[in-house]
């Protein structure tokens, strides 16, 4: 089908922006790699990620592209580029203080606002020649911007722009305006390291830390009521406060983010004020006795929204609705968070990754593992943490990557050797808890497989651990709905597993939740709701043969043979060694009459044993 001339031309211009364009290239790259090419290769990478990203991400600009010797930077403001490129070449500076010509790494840089085509997340056109083409006019460790930029931010920076006159651009068939940038040190003093997270003196905003950060505006209290700014404020500060459990997040502290009370700021400026990738902000409305709550969690460098919801409720007891409240908002967010990160590691160039780009990606693959039979992304997650390791041994999250993917193979019977799966699981798990004690994933995934691999007690230790370091991870309450029931406390199990699934519906992991639910609802021999709640986990996780070997317990539990036949069917033809297991005895079923039940249940399923003898032990 033909396309009109009107919608070609709106297509063309929505490919099209304008954009401040930053290039930077290393001087003397061939000589230095000449001389020492894995050395010039490691330095330049550890330049990239201590220097160069900060400083980008600080000032809200975008890597287009990384060259083995360069790099290309797109911003949205010509004050923010110039600021980002004066900022790197005084942390550059910094960092070539008494380092020998051999191995100082000095970059030439350039700057151009201009018109650019977009392909993808690629740019091109005549915008990101000029950029390119002054950036070799300029002096090394120095930066040349075009007339375009000059003017935009002329008296607007601490710089000195000295004008160079029209220069004759190689392949850019036009003069070009062109001003070579100075300024004083003592005006653009460099953070790199620890002094980086610290709140800059000079005015400057602070860098984004090197984990997701996030930073909770007070809410507008919209009843109406001044007497109830202290119900608005107080969620608000519950919400910091349970946000701050997660380890995985940099919080701003309530004093900063209740600076902003009383005003309707911009959210981007908010998020380089502050230096936050992530800006929660809401509303909330009383009526009578009635409560309205509405959040929302926008991406603070592009103002893009994240999540949105409501949350109604009435107000029987205020404190418990706030709690109630508190605990949804914190627990829908906090998965967000975790994915907007992972697609942003998913977004870097491969070359371009770090020790924690790295782990995320690993912990991405490990999350698709609980809804797939994928053997392939559980050993990519494990080799991928393998990378981050491989960088930086004390890299947590990649051990708990390790420790996931291991459980997963264990769980969903496809690792080629059972017993190694185990060993190397528990050793990550365990090195994880040695770097961070406090961290719940570690403690959550070390508690899991200890329990499973027969140190019940313990295991439940570290899980119950866990739930008290941060009580909003849906993870250990999933857990926890499996394990407390089959430790003999079924009602502690669906307690568990239903403020799982209160705090978290449309989980990514709604299947293994649901999947536990059932389990604890078998325990306590609530086998209508259990088989309701497999039939659901079996609707999101088809190929899931614990979910159909739960539905077939609870649908003996109620008399419906025949159907349990079918469930159990399913089990033999997905996981036959995982049937043979269960049907010699659940291992992980603390009491005995629970695992007499159990497996009796699923003998009946099999056909291996006569109904009445399940009829005795309903």
């Amino acid at each position: 089908m033909g396309m009109g001339t009107g919608e070609a031309g709106r297509l063309a211009r929505e490919q099209r922006r304008l954009a401040a364009i930053v290039a930077a290239d290393v001087v003397g790259y061939s000589r230095l790699m000449g001389r020492d090419e894995a050395g010039t290769l490691a330095r330049l990478r550890g330049h990239r990620q201590a220097r160069l990203e900060p400083v980008v991400a600080r000032h809200g600009g975008r890597i287009v592209k990384l060259t083995g010797d360069g790099a290309l930077v797109e911003f949205g403001s010509a004050v923010d580029a110039v600021s980002a490129a004066v900022a790197f070449q005084q942390a550059m500076a910094a960092a070539n203080a008494g380092q020998s010509e051999d191995t100082a790494i000095v970059f030439r840089i350039g700057v151009h606002l201009g018109d650019l085509i977009v392909d993808g997340d690629d740019l091109y056109g005549d915008g990101v020649n000029v950029a390119a083409r002054l950036e070799a006019e300029a002096p090394p460790g120095g930066i040349v911007v075009s007339g375009d930029v000059h003017n935009a931010v002329a008296g607007r920076l601490k710089a000195v722009f000295d004008d160079l006159g029209d220069l004759a651009l190689k392949n850019i068939d036009r003069p070009v305006r062109a001003f070579r940038v100075d300024w004083s040190a003592a005006d653009w003093p460099a953070r790199t390291g620890a002094s980086a997270t610290a709140p800059p003196s000079d005015g400057a905003p602070p860098p984004l830390p090197d984990k997701p950060s996030i930073a909770v505006l007070p809410f507008t209290n919209m009843s109406g009521d001044p007497e109830q700014e202290y119900f608005t404020d107080g969620m608000v500060e519950d919400i910091i406060t349970e946000l701050s459990r997660f380890r995985s997040l940099f919080v701003i502290a309530r004093n900063s983010s209740f600076s902003y009370k009383g005003s309707s700021p911009d959210i981007r400026r908010v998020g380089r004020e502050l230096g936050v990738r992530y800006v929660l902000e809401g509303s909330i409305r009383r009526a009578g006795d009635r409560i309205r709550v509405t959040g929302q969690l926008i991406d603070a460098p592009t103002g893009n929204h994240i999540w949105a919801e409501r949350y109604d409720r009435v107000l029987d007891d205020v404190f418990a609705v706030q709690v109630e409240v508190t605990r949804a908002i914190v627990a829908a967010i906090a998965p967000r968070i975790d994915a907007a990160e992972i697609a942003n590691a998913l977004r870097k160039r491969p070359g371009h990754l770090g020790a924690y780009d790295l782990a995320l990606r690993a912990y991405a693959d490990v999350a698709a593992s609980y809804d797939r039979t994928d053997v392939e992304l559980r050993d990519r997650a494990i080799n991928t943490a393998l990378r981050a390791l491989a960088i930086d041994r004390e890299c947590g999250l990649a051990q708990v990557a390790i420790a996931e993917a291991h459980w997963q193979h264990i769980n969903f019977n496809t690792a080629a050797d059972v017993g190694a799966a185990w060993s190397t699981g528990l050793t990550a798990a365990g090195r994880a808890v040695e770097i961070d004690p406090s961290d719940h994933m570690a403690l959550r995934i070390r508690g899991t497989l200890r329990y499973y691999a027969g140190q019940r007690r313990a295991g439940l230790e570290d899980l119950r651990l866990a739930l008290l370091r941060n009580p909003n991870d849906c993870g250990t309450l999933n857990s926890l709905a499996f394990c407390e029931a089959a430790f003999g406390d079924a009602r502690r199990g669906v307690e568990c597993g239903e403020l799982c699934l209160r705090l978290s519906p449309r989980d990514r992991r709604l299947g293994q939740m649901q999947t536990g639910l059932a389990n604890a609802y078998f325990y306590g021999r609530r086998y209508a709701e259990g088989g309701d709640v497999a039939a659901a986990a079996i609707r999101e996780m088809p190929d899931s043969a614990s979910g159909h070997a739960i539905l077939a317990l609870n649908l003996v539990g109620l008399g419906r043979i025949d159907e349990a036949k079918d469930a159990l069917r399913m089990v033999r033809a997905l996981a036959p060694a995982y049937l043979e297991r269960r049907l010699s005895g659940g291992s992980h079923v603390e009491r005995v009459d629970d695992r007499e039940r159990a497996t009796v249940f699923l003998r009946v399923a099999a056909g291996l044993e006569d109904p009445s003898a399940a009829e005795a032990l309903r």
